[in-house]
């Protein structure tokens, strides 16, 4: 049923309830929603990736495994058109995809220009994979850029941050990022400028920039979602590093933590972020205006509230706000914990438990639109989604038509068969003709105030071909 038609309450409602369906094809080990909720992609253990398609209740709508990873994939993100697709892998690659090319799509063929393909190329099927590149190890995470995608920026094992440019194909520009903080960045400038050229001293700043460096890694980094002008990255000391996109130099840093920092996620309207870190404590914090406020110096981060298992002392494994940042959800570490956390971030209390899965929750992630959650089970690598279940109200279609739960004793109204003058059924008759009403125009939000009007890219399928999983 349409979704104005349900009942007001139940659509009001901004987190899900109940364990309503379970994905079971391949072994997912991460998923990501598309920015409009349409799509949910998952990324396999075999290095292969699936497109599920939301409006259809979870139909497979592509099987990526044509030029795809040899290895578990570890992130994924989506361009905010949907076209575009970014994955990362063990397998010390990162691949662009352009999902107009899948399913034997044909509207990449007049863009050989914009991706570079030779004049002698076109007509030919090309591969959906236009940008490649590999890395000296596995990367942990990579994550698009909101507004040009091709643009990104990763972590990886044991080596520096980097960010990637990848508009011109044959000539792709690698930046490595600083790790280290800012006031080590400082320490170390002052040093090398101090310093005399005797041996001694020399091998003193040496042993002193290895303790600085010594197992620093950052683990984790993501672009802000207003406008990616800044780079957010956690490191393994617990330092939370803010790197201009512009000019690829920090210029904030600040200590959260003295453990790992596992996941930096930002709510989509900027304004809260949330640090997990393996001290088993997700750290909430109020972000300050990045667009309006320029200067770093100027910025504070005040953590509003800490969540944390007090009695099982549970490990977290990944977070994510809801659209708004009302909401904040957890999944719990450990075989023996199998439940999501939901906290209000307003007070910072448990709200609700999410129950249904029988096995351990790793990745999580929240569709805004379709108000659901999704998240990855470790054993069996199926995907479970909670979402919000909608009693049939079919008096909605009628106004004059009462639902009631068992047979009861009709009353005659005292008006119901009284005759009525033909003049006044007459006039009113004219009344509702006169009423205006409008079938054209569509209408620009939907029950829960999401813009519907916004463009999305739809995925070609090929009915022809049968996908084999």
């Amino acid at each position: 049923m349409n979704l104005s038609l349900q009942d007001p309450f139940a659509v009001a409602k901004e987190y899900p309830e109940t364990l309503v369906n379970t994905f079971q094809y391949g072994h997912s080990v991460i998923i990501q929603f598309n920015h409009k909720g349409d799509y949910l992609a998952s990324g396999l253990s075999d290095g292969s990736i699936i497109i599920y398609d939301m409006i259809s209740n979870g139909g497979v709508v592509a099987h990526l495994n044509e030029d795809c990873h040899i290895r578990p994939i570890t992130s994924l993100s989506w361009s905010k058109c949907g076209r575009y697709l970014l994955t990362s892998s063990q397998d010390w690659y990162v691949k662009l995809w352009d999902l107009s090319r899948i399913n034997g799509g044909n509207d990449y063929k007049d863009e050989e220009k914009e991706f570079g393909e030779n004049e002698s190329d076109i007509g030919k099927e090309f591969s959906p994979v236009i940008r490649s590149i590999k890395f000296d190890g596995p990367i942990w995470m990579a994550s698009m850029h909101p507004i040009d995608h091709f643009k990104f920026t990763a972590s990886l094992f044991d080596d520096s941050p980097v960010f990637v440019d990848m508009t011109d194909h044959q000539n792709i520009q690698i930046t490595k990022l600083q790790t280290m903080s800012l006031s080590e960045q400082q320490e170390l400038e002052t040093e090398d400028k101090n310093e005399e050229n005797e041996e001694e001293e020399e091998e003193e700043a040496n042993v002193k920039r290895r303790k600085r460096t010594d197992k620093h890694m950052t683990l984790v980094s993501t672009f802000n979602p207003n406008d990616g002008n800044y780079i957010f990255t956690g490191t393994s000391k617990g330092w939370l590093n803010i790197i201009q996109t512009s000019s690829l130099k920090t210029v904030h840093s600040i200590k959260l933590t003295n453990s790992n920092i596992k996941n930096v996620v930002i709510s989509s309207n900027g304004r809260k972020l949330a640090i997990n870190s393996s001290d088993r404590i997700i750290r909430q914090i109020s972000l300050p205006d990045l667009i309006n406020e320029q200067d770093p110096e100027n910025w504070e981060f005040e953590i509003d509230h800490k969540y944390q298992d007090m009695i099982n002392k549970l490990q977290w494994n990944s977070v994510a706000f809801n659209h708004n940042a009302d909401f904040l959800v957890a999944s719990t570490y450990g075989h023996s914990s199998h439940d999501l956390y939901v906290w209000e971030t307003s007070i910072g209390s448990l709200i609700k438990i999410l129950e249904g899965s029988n096995e351990e929750l790793v990745d999580v992630k929240w569709d805004y639109s379709r108000c659901c959650i999704g998240s990855t089970g470790i054993d069996s690598g199926s995907i479970y989604i909670w979402s919000i279940q909608f009693p049939q109200k079919w008096s909605a279609l009628a106004p004059d038509f009462v639902e009631i739960e068992e047979n009861i004793e009709y009353e005659e109204k005292e008006d119901e068969f009284d005759i009525i003058n033909e003049d006044t059924l007459k006039r009113r008759q004219e009344e509702e003709e006169d009423l205006l009403v409008d079938v054209i125009t569509r209408e620009k939000d939907d029950a829960r105030g999401f813009d519907i009007t916004q463009p999305s890219f739809i995925i070609p399928i090929n009915y022809e071909n049968q996908l084999f999983i």
